[in-house]
């Protein structure tokens, strides 16, 4: 459980009022954020956790009265957009949050900042272009496309013309683009029956991820085989985004469309007994309570959420069914393992830690703290360097141990973590997802 500081109460959250035209109110959202920002500027707990508050600090501070009352509402925008959504204020630091009167929820304040921005259209285009991961993904999954993308990605003059057409870095680390999505290289589920001491889920649907699917179906190729193993059926959901990168934009509207398609399809198979298991902490967070919030009356997103696991968390929820097998073939050595913000605010404890350890010749080193990256956001120019500064501390303290394996849930994270650790040559450590560290030392 992630203790927060000054607060015996658990936070609550309210549900996110999207669809109110009040919500909308620049007028009212600004008044919102004066009020907020002013409890922040008087408290300053929260300062060292990303770079949105020390932005906000520094308005205060440079400005001419050195109090809230003093920044223009139109330099808000500058605290707005180096909020990616982590949730760590809301749920590790601030004394504020529900159901303490002063009702602080910084994050989502910035969601509807976000969400007012989008809808007056001052989002741009090439933002909203790589906020839709299912358009590029489906684009770049035509195979001519695909190695056209790739070697783009893989040249110096073509990482100028993306920086300048996207904005994305070009010093930034950006995901190559999959010749095979997962659908076409699964292999089936064999029919494995229901054993006797189940009280976790028998049988799995897997949301294999935007990033899973176009980028890196290694990843969930991985946790298919570790099912297949431990003699878990399972089955593929039919999945377009979780929503979340629109959301981290404010494009709610967006965020509803893709509930439409996901939601009915998983809360069939969550009421036939399924667990449901994604291997990307973000997409797990959308469906356990983004969504839930947006729809909190809807019983298909609250039968979603409520089948809804981390891939650790079902596995270890399984070991103590005594139902896990635990016979590990190879050991992994010296394992850096970082835990992701989206994991963190999940509170279900380190459960990748957990099973992890349970591999014999295996010494896992866990760090706990922001990455930087984000998603998207990390990889902007607009960003990049502000997400490497924030990653620093990390990327020393995975090296530090000089481990044999750097591992995060994750992996854009990971990728983030393992470029600033040989950027900085620190460690010429293997990056590899932790599942595909279990799947290695079950010798698969």
């Amino acid at each position: 459980m992630t203790v927060r500081e000054g607060s015996l109460e658990a936070p609550t959250r309210h549900p996110i009022d999207w669809q109110s035209p009040d919500f909308y109110d620049r007028d009212k959202l600004f008044h919102e954020m004066e009020r907020v920002f002013d409890i922040c500027h008087g408290c300053r707990r929260c300062v060292s956790l990303c770079h949105a508050f020390p932005t906000l600090f520094d308005l205060v501070d440079n400005g001419p009265t050195g109090e809230v009352d003093g920044v223009a509402k139109a330099d808000y925008g500058k605290v707005v957009e180096q909020c990616y959504l982590c949730d760590l204020c809301y749920m590790t630091k601030c004394p504020y949050v529900p159901p303490h009167a002063w009702n602080v929820d910084f994050p989502h304040l910035m969601l509807r900042a976000k969400a007012v921005a989008y809808k007056r259209g001052e989002v741009g285009l090439r933002d909203r272009l790589l906020d839709d991961t299912d358009a590029v993904g489906q684009f770049a999954g035509i195979p001519i496309v695909t190695r056209a993308a790739n070697a783009v990605n893989g040249t110096a003059l073509g990482r100028k013309v993306l920086q300048k057409a996207l904005g994305v870095d070009r010093e930034a680390w950006m995901p190559d683009f999959a010749v095979d999505t997962l659908p076409s290289v699964a292999p089936a589920s064999a029919d494995f029956p229901v054993r006797d001491g189940e009280r976790t889920p028998g049988k799995v649907a897997v949301f294999a991820t935007c990033y899973a699917n176009y980028n890196e179906p290694g990843i969930a190729l991985d946790l298919l085989k570790i099912l297949a193993h431990n003699e878990i059926p399972y089955v593929l959901v039919d999945q377009v985004c979780c929503g979340m990168p629109h959301m981290e934009s404010g494009a709610l509207e967006e965020v509803a469309r893709q509930k439409e398609h996901n939601v009915p399809r998983m809360a069939a198979l969550a009421r036939a007994g399924y667990a449901i298991v994604t291997p990307i902490p973000s997409c797990t967070l959308q469906f356990k309570q983004e969504l839930p919030l947006m729809f909190p009356d809807d019983p298909d997103v609250q039968a979603v959420r409520e089948a809804m696991f981390d891939p650790f968390e079902y596995l270890v929820a399984r070991n103590k069914d005594g139902l896990l097998k635990t016979d590990f073939k190879k050991p992994l050595g010296k394992v850096s393992y970082h835990v992701p913000c989206h994991l963190r605010v999940q509170n279900m404890g380190r459960k990748t830690e957990e099973l992890l350890k349970l591999i014999p010749g295996t010494t896992v080193t866990t760090v706990e703290r922001c990455s930087g990256h984000s998603g998207a956001w990390g990889m902007k120019e607009k960003f990049f360097r502000t997400a490497m500064k924030i990653g620093k501390p990390v990327f020393k303290a995975m090296a530090e141990p000089q481990p044999d394996y750097i591992s995060s849930d994750c992996q854009l994270g990971g990728r983030h973590i393992e470029q600033g650790t040989r950027d900085a040559k620190l460690t010429a450590a293997t990056l590899a997802h932790p599942l595909t560290l279990v799947r290695m030392a079950y010798g698969l």
